[in-house]
């Protein structure tokens, strides 16, 4: 039998089987061993208790801003004046995007058009509802830290000429949006206006079809949205968002799309009682620094 003493604990080692012991009457060079074992053994299940830690910390802090998950959206575009885009924007940086977020808005993405003639902004907020969307919003505009921000920004000048927004809400098939950042990327925001009675069978080609065959030529599917009802326009508009890595990779991809054998049949096939789409309109996006979604 050997007995082993490891800081206050006392142990009778016999054949293979440890008891406990009062006190220390012989040391061994297999003492040495198993106390440098129990010391390893004992560090190794210290940090792995405390790396599980961590990770549990670092995963709610990711995720600590997303107070809910979004299923109310609104797409909104500032005309900036001439020469004020880039006071907006740090406007938004400093100050708006803070305080959205103070009153349970949620940022998601926030773009420049490549072609920005229009010298515009565009960005898509996240809520639960209408209803808590317009709260939100009386919350944010009677804000003393907005009123500040937005009377020292307009000191040389008003920023914005203009303001249009639209309300969505996710289609059936729409993958959930996901506030990751995988730049450099270019969005591609696409609206599809179909003759009347036609929004239906675009999205049945849409989740049976197109979206497979997206992801196939090496585009991605990032949201699909509907109107809201009370839009006058929502029975026939289908919009939604897909990414490249660039624009050279955003060419070959619809290239190869138009000529894929799936996209010909599915598109033959679904207008086999007339064609779907009357009109539609494409822009390209990239995103800001500071948007959530890069």
């Amino acid at each position: 039998m050997y007995r082993f003493k490891f800081a206050s604990l006392v142990l009778d080692y016999h054949g293979d089987k440890y008891y406990f012991a009062e006190h220390l009457s012989i040391q061994t060079d297999l003492m040495r061993y198993f106390i440098l074992f129990l010391a390893f053994s004992i560090g190794f299940l210290s940090c792995s208790s405390n790396s599980d830690s961590d990770t549990a910390t670092e995963q709610e802090s990711s995720n600590e801003n997303l107070a809910y998950e979004p299923s109310f959206f609104e797409l909104r575009t500032y005309y900036a004046n001439e020469g004020k885009l880039e006071e907006l924007l740090k406007r938004f940086e400093d100050h708006t995007m803070k305080l959205f977020e103070k009153h349970d808005m949620t940022n998601i993405a926030y773009w420049l058009p490549m072609d920005n003639t229009e010298n515009k902004l565009v960005y898509l907020m996240g809520y639960q509802s209408k209803a808590h969307r317009d709260q939100a919003w009386e919350n944010f505009i009677s804000d003393p830290e907005w009123t500040k921000a937005w009377e020292a920004s307009r000191v040389n000048g008003p920023l914005v000429d203009s303001i249009h927004n639209t309300f969505f809400t996710y289609t059936a098939y729409s993958p959930k949006l996901s506030l990751e950042d995988t730049s450099p990327r270019i969005f591609s925001m696409r609206t599809y206006y179909t003759f009347p009675g036609k929004l239906g069978a675009l999205h049945q080609r849409f989740q049976n079809h197109t979206m497979e065959i997206f992801e196939n030529n090496g585009m991605k599917n990032i949201a699909y949205f509907n109107m809201s009802q009370e839009n006058p326009l929502a029975k026939n508009v289908l919009t939604y968002f897909i990414t490249f890595p660039d624009t050279t990779a955003r060419k070959a991809s619809w290239e190869s799309f138009s000529a894929d054998p799936a996209w010909k049949s599915a598109y033959a096939n679904s207008i086999e009682d007339g064609k779907i789409v009357d009109s539609l309109t494409a822009e390209l996006l990239i995103p800001t620094s500071f948007s959530p979604l890069k």
